[in-house]
């Protein structure tokens, strides 16, 4: 059982907002509206994690293990709301998020592979970790600038968490978590080639709220996300060559190979599919033979 262990190291480094946060420090001059919209739009995106805890629970019910770990990550991404918000309510009143905006991104999630979403949501950790120390330099306020730094660090931590699920599930699953993260892998080392940012909270995930089953596309400001990116906080090219570049050394460790593009890693993931079915055809004629037996008698 990983959480007990995961618990304590990530306890170890927990932030307080009433000690670590230099609120004394805060800059009016150096905060800017346009600013100070964007710390609203990534409060109200952090309060997605309480849908996705509601996912994470009731599609890994048989994992007790997982399921514990889900009380820290709540905890600590449901402060990044809170922290964002704090700041706002000290030095922009008027931008603190009504319950109404943050109850819109609480929206039920269809039913997904346990496995697929882990893999989606460290690499979602990953990039998130590089988004906020992007958003830290862009930033002019100090204040602010350190609670990005902060929360992005916290991410960073996660993604190393979701990495040790990953591992004990090859050690239990083997060639189907292989397949599993490997798919996903490709997917979210190929972003650059995407119109949209591939992040849990920019992906469908409603059937039946289509096309409005996006985190993002229930915000106030639907296209905020894709204006920050570009326009704002300069997400460019170098930035996504460093996302994918720590997706694939990740995948490079958990795989035990080298992969040095998204092609590779997909060449990887087409190995262990036929590699699968191989397998589930050989197993075939063990299952049919005593069948056939049986209609012969």
């Amino acid at each position: 059982m990983l959480y007990p262990e995961l618990f304590k190291s990530l306890e170890e480094v927990r932030w307080e907002m009433s000690r670590d946060i230099p609120w004394d420090s805060f800059d009016a001059s150096k905060l800017t509206d346009e600013q100070a919209q964007t710390i609203k739009m990534n409060a109200i995106t952090e309060w997605s994690a309480l849908p996705a805890t509601e996912m994470f629970l009731r599609d890994n019910h048989d994992d007790s293990d997982f399921s514990a770990f889900m009380s820290v990550w709540f905890y600590e991404e449901q402060k990044h709301s809170l922290v964002l918000m704090e700041y706002l309510r000290r030095y922009r009143p008027a931008l603190v998020p009504s319950e109404a905006e943050l109850d819109a991104v609480r929206f039920p999630f269809d039913p997904a592979p346990a496995l697929e979403t882990l893999m989606l949501h460290f690499c979602g950790e990953i990039r998130l970790n590089h988004w906020y120390r992007r958003a830290a330099e862009w930033h002019t306020e100090p204040v602010i600038k350190h609670i990005y730094k902060l929360i992005s660090q916290d991410e960073a931590r996660h993604g190393g968490a979701y990495l040790r699920y990953m591992k004990k599930a090859l050690g239990e699953l083997g060639d189907s978590a292989r397949a599993a993260f490997a798919k996903i892998g490709v997917l979210m080392a190929s972003a650059r080639r995407t119109e949209k940012p591939l992040h849990p909270t920019n992906l469908h995930v409603n059937e039946a709220l289509f096309p409005n089953d996006t985190v993002q596309s229930r915000l106030p400001d639907p296209g905020w996300l894709e204006r920050w990116l570009d326009t704002q906080i300069k997400f460019d090219s170098e930035w996504e060559g460093k996302v994918v570049e720590r997706i694939l050394h990740n995948m490079s460790l958990l795989f035990e190979r080298t992969f040095s593009s998204a092609q590779d890693l997909n060449r990887y993931r087409k190995e262990i599919t036929q590699r699968i079915a191989l397998g589930a055809a050989q197993a075939l004629p063990a299952v049919v033979a005593p069948v056939a037996a049986g209609n012969v008698r």
